[in-house]
């Protein structure tokens, strides 16, 4: 019988646990931080909204989509406010609907009465 060594044999390829080197970029500085006070430019910029801009951009498209369709399918080249109030009714539930209506009627007969 053959004497056992003392460690198994193992694989080329390096130990269990050691990561070879990345090839490729090298890794990226880290800039000491900034002393002293802070720019007077930086204390007068403001934080910006993301969450509630994002959804009222989503409705805008929605609703100019589905207006231009009716102005298609009417064979019209613009989109009055005819379309978008039809596009409302189609897109918006309900009752949602109804004050989207309503204001936007009420919108439109103060700009044109003015």
């Amino acid at each position: 019988m053959a004497p056992k060594s003392p460690e198994p044999e193992k694989k080329e390829g390096g130990k269990k646990g050691e990561k070879k080197p990345m090839k490729g970029r090298p890794k990226a500085e880290k800039k000491p931080a900034s002393s002293g006070g802070k720019d007077p430019k930086d204390s007068k910029k403001k934080k910006v909204k993301k969450g509630t801009e994002t959804y009222k951009i989503y409705i805008y498209k929605v609703l100019k989509q589905e207006a231009a369709r009716l102005a298609r399918y009417n064979k019209k080249p613009t989109i009055t406010s005819r379309e978008i109030q039809t596009a409302v009714r189609l897109i918006l539930p309900g009752e949602l609907a109804k004050h989207a209506v309503s204001e936007g009627t009420k919108a439109v007969t103060k700009f044109t009465s003015a």
